[in-house]
This record gives C-alpha cells, sequence and structure tokens, in this order.
C-alpha cells in the first residue's frame, strides 16, 4: 500500500506532542533536584532535548506496535497508510540521536562532573524507551520500565545540571515511579471492558500523600496548592475508570498523562522553588489544553 509520507501533521500525531509540556516539567523537576542555579539556556536546552527523545520513543511505539494497532486502532497514522513503518524508525531513530546529542551539549555547561553523568544516564533512558517499545505488549515489567523512562529524565536532567546526591533524587523518584506504574497499569487496560483498579488506584494516590506531607511539614502555600490540585485532578482523571456512567479510560489515561506536571510542581515546591512549582502547572494547563488537538494516546 502506498503511503502518503511523514507530513508535519502525520508527526504531530504519532510524537503525541500535546503531552510534551509534561517533559518540560520533568526536566524542570529534575534541575530542582540537582540543587544548582541553572541558566535558562541551560535548561531551555535540556526541555528540548528531552522533548525530542520523548517523541522518538513515541515514534518508535508506532512502529513496533504497528501491526496490534492495525488490529485495533486502524486510525493510528502506519495502519491507515499515512506513513510507512520503515520511515517512522528511521525518524525516531534520527530524532532521538539529535535529542541525545542536544542534551550532550547543554551538559557540558554544567558543574565538574555533568556530562559524564547526563551521558550515562541518558544512554539509560534511550535503553529504557526502546525496551519499553519493543517489549512492553504482554510484559508484566512494562509499568515498571515506563516509570524506569520518567525517572530517567529526572536523573538525567539532574546530572546535567549539578551531580545531585542520591538522598535528593530518592523520595522524588520513588514517588514519581509509583504514579507512572498505576498509570500504565491503567493505560495497559485501555481496551478491556473493565478495569482492575484497586492497586493502581492506590498508586496514584501516594503523590497526594507526599504533597500533603510536604505542605504540612513546611512547604508553603503553593505546595498546598499543588497537591490540592493533583488530588482533584487525579480523582477527575480517575472518574472516568471508576463511574460507570463516566466510563471513559482513554480520556482518564491522557488526564493521568497531564497530571504528571501537577506531581512536578508538588515536588518542586516541596523544594522550595515556589516560582518553578507555578511553571509546572502551567505545564499541566498547556498539556490539557493541546489533548484537545492532538490525541495524547
Amino acid at each position: 500500500m502506498a503511503t502518503r509520507g511523514l507530513t508535519w501533521t502525520v508527526a504531530l500525531r504519532l510524537g503525541r506532542v500535546s503531552n510534551v509540556p509534561t517533559v518540560w516539567s520533568n526536566v524542570l523537576t529534575g534541575a530542582v533536584l540537582a540543587d544548582a542555579a541553572p541558566s535558562a539556556p541551560a535548561i531551555a536546552a535540556l526541555a528540548l532535548g528531552t522533548s525530542l527523545l520523548y517523541i522518538a520513543g513515541m515514534f518508535l511505539n508506532d512502529a513496533f506496535d504497528h501491526a496490534i494497532d492495525a488490529r485495533e486502532r486502524p486510525e493510528r497514522p502506519i495502519p491507515s497508510g499515512f506513513v510507512s513503518v520503515s520511515e517512522v524508525f528511521v525518524a525516531g531513530g534520527t530524532l532521538m540521536v539529535v535529542g541525545y546529542a542536544i542534551v550532550l551539549c547543554a551538559s557540558a555547561f554544567g558543574a565538574p562532573g555533568s556530562l559524564a553523568g547526563a551521558a550515562l544516564s541518558g544512554a539509560l533512558l534511550i535503553g529504557a524507551i526502546v525496551l519499553y517499545n519493543a517489549w512492553h505488549k504482554a510484559n508484566a515489567l512494562g509499568p515498571l520500565i515506563m516509570g524506569a523512562c520518567r525517572v530517567l529524565v529526572y536523573v538525567m536532567a539532574a546530572f546535567a545540571i549539578a551531580p545531585p546526591g542520591a538522598s535528593r533524587l530518592a523520595l522524588p523518584s520513588i514517588v514519581l515511579l509509583v504514579y507512572l506504574i498505576g498509570l500504565t497499569t491503567i493505560a495497559k487496560q485501555e481496551k478491556r471492558a473493565a478495569i482492575a483498579t484497586a492497586g493502581p488506584v492506590a498508586m496514584l494516590a501516594l503523590p497526594s500523600a507526599y504533597g500533603i506531607y510536604a505542605a504540612l511539614t513546611g512547604a508553603g502555600a503553593i505546595a498546598f496548592l499543588a497537591v490540592a490540585l493533583l488530588a482533584g485532578w487525579t480523582a477527575y482523571a480517575l472518574s472516568f475508570v471508576l463511574v460507570r456512567s463516566r466510563f471513559a479510560p482513554g480520556r482518564g489515561v491522557v488526564s493521568l498523562i497531564a497530571g504528571i506536571s501537577l506531581l512536578d510542581a508538588v515536588i518542586v515546591a516541596a523544594h522550595g522553588r515556589f516560582d518553578l512549582a507555578i511553571c509546572a502547572i502551567g505545564c499541566w494547563a498547556l498539556t490539557t489544553y493541546l489533548q484537545r488537538y492532538v490525541a495524547g494516546t
């Protein structure tokens, strides 16, 4: 079957670009966890490079899943004949190489040791992205690998600025990992008529509990705002999974993806950066807006 080629419209759909602001808030959080003072150009370069890695991962997801999508999601660009599998693989690989190079360039201006740490964590991130896309179907470890991808964004961004202490990274990384495991577990069941929710709901509630603890132990008013938004948004997203009259798992999943930025806002506020917490909240708002025009899954 002849294809129409990789146009900008097709690329936006393949890359799920509506979710890219959640990558930006991940980078901001990683920078805060580095406990340094990065320059705006360094943050912008890291955000650009990491965004390209995310988009590359989404390209590879469609390329690896094209046979399954032909049965379950025939409207996706590859099965609908807009672009070929080989074109998507080549584009995804190219974006990954360019994104990694940009991250390395940004880290070259960080503290001593930044380049080596960013290079290693970036390589691990690329490995996790490829592993997830190649092996996530019928793989019980899929949600864990997906969570590791986002955690490695924290780690990579932090090391690109200044090698952080392990204790500063540990708890936020665990909170993010648990949230992503819960989200991905629900997403893997998206096509089912009913979803097993007890475990995922408990996992998705953990970040709100973390935020409440942080707010009560002196993180301030912005932390209360961030955790209130996160808890309310998580409940809203889960209503599409738990409430029969509102049952629309796909909508719940994209809402939970947008909620990643609210989780970032909670973590950033807990570490005293209220200005960047507001930026992370803005990333959530932008993601929800863009998802109206470009599908988030």
